[in-house]
């Protein structure tokens, strides 16, 4: 009977290399997204010669959207690979990035969050930029949605204090309890 709990967990810890060529797929990801990049700086370059300042503002801002997805897809790339496939062997690389190797699920989850509030307010000063071509239904729904993330990221970073006050009251239960001896 205990070969048998031996081999399952085996096979159930072993099943966290299901998730590699998940991440592969988020580097073909990247890759795309690197694409869209170029395409749209070679749209930037057209617009700056011919296009209205706002015009140019708005082609900037979609570059700046697409490297935070593209900083996200990182992050989550390194991290998540990380935390639930494996350890990367980078250690003493000059250009390993100083957070790699610290971010846990609950800081991936707030850079995550906080990721998609700076792209959503990106989108909506967009759509204030070109405030003539909205209805106030469509510009009420993308307040509302931006405004949905932020009360999720205030929600979210509630609940982690909530829980590292409550962890460190736990944890520090044993050690008034043997003081108490």
């Amino acid at each position: 009977m205990k070969f048998l709990e031996r081999s399952l967990e085996k096979v159930i810890f072993q099943s966290r290399w299901l998730l590699a060529p998940l991440y592969l797929g988020l580097v073909g990801s990247l890759f795309l997204v690197a694409i869209k990049f170029f395409q749209d700086l070679v749209g930037l370059i057209r617009t700056m010669t011919s296009g209205s300042e706002s015009n140019v503002i708005l082609a900037i801002l979609s570059l700046l959207d697409i490297v935070l997805v593209a900083n996200l897809l990182v992050m989550v790339i390194f991290a998540g690979y990380e935390n639930f496939v494996s350890k990367l062997e980078t250690q003493g690389h000059p250009d390993r990035p100083p957070w790699m190797g610290t971010v846990d699920l609950s800081g991936l989850k707030f850079s995550l969050l906080a990721s998609i509030v700076a792209i959503s307010a990106i989108q909506l000063l967009k759509s204030f930029m070109h405030i003539e071509d909205l209805t106030d239904r469509e510009l009420y729904w993308q307040v509302a949605i931006h405004l949905t993330f932020v009360v999720s990221g205030l929600l979210l970073a509630l609940s982690d204090r909530i829980k590292r006050k409550d962890n460190s009251s736990f944890q520090a239960a044993p050690e008034e309890s043997r003081n108490l001896r």
